[in-house]
């Protein structure tokens, strides 16, 4: 199924047969550098158990097309309490959705897909799952993600100090932040 599709770039859904897809893509040191970590290489069972198996209630998750290939993968999911707590959004009653994408072709990196992906994939939550806010959390050393989100509206909120499991060590990331102006807000 399509999720979206505009101009040259679409999102359809995950299936079962994109596996193969993703074995491709998070077994390749240079993508693995960026999303997952090179010490981390997928094969297909460890692809099976982290995008098949595990899937929060409310998660979307689709395969990137790009002039009719598949260039990569996205997924958009509401936070959970935990998450709410750790970032900071106990008191926020609206809906905060998660995003997290990349481009598993590198060759097609710097050409502005993933700012276009960006772009257009905001909109999805926003007014198909009616989220309030949209939130990522990239590592703060991986400045050309910083430059996509934040050219497309996000905006750092706060630096969350040794956060994510990176290449043998924990890592800070930045919080960042896409949101509906509301009076909540």
């Amino acid at each position: 199924m399509i999720l979206y599709h505009k101009e040259e770039l679409s999102v359809r859904s995950l299936e079962p047969e994109d596996a193969v897809l993703l074995v491709k893509w998070l077994s390749d040191p240079v993508v693995l550098e960026y999303y997952e970590g090179r010490d981390r290489p997928h094969d297909l069972t460890k692809v099976q158990e982290h995008f098949y198996e595990d899937s929060p209630e409310g998660m979307v998750r689709g395969i990137v097309r790009y002039r009719s290939e598949d260039v990569g993968y996205i997924q958009f999911y509401p936070i959970d309490d935990d998450e709410r707590t750790e970032y900071g959004y106990t008191d926020f009653t609206g809906k905060i959705y998660g995003m997290d994408q990349f481009i598993g072709e590198p060759r097609l990196w710097n050409q502005g897909i993933g700012s276009q992906l960006v772009k257009e994939t905001v909109t999805f939550p926003l007014t198909v799952k009616r989220a309030d806010k949209i939130v990522m959390d990239p590592q703060c050393w991986n400045h050309r993600a910083l430059r996509v989100y934040e050219k497309n509206g996000f905006v750092r909120k706060r630096l969350l100090p040794q956060h994510e499991w990176h290449e043998g060590e924990y890592r800070d990331c930045w919080l960042i932040e896409y949101r509906v102006h509301t009076p909540e807000s």
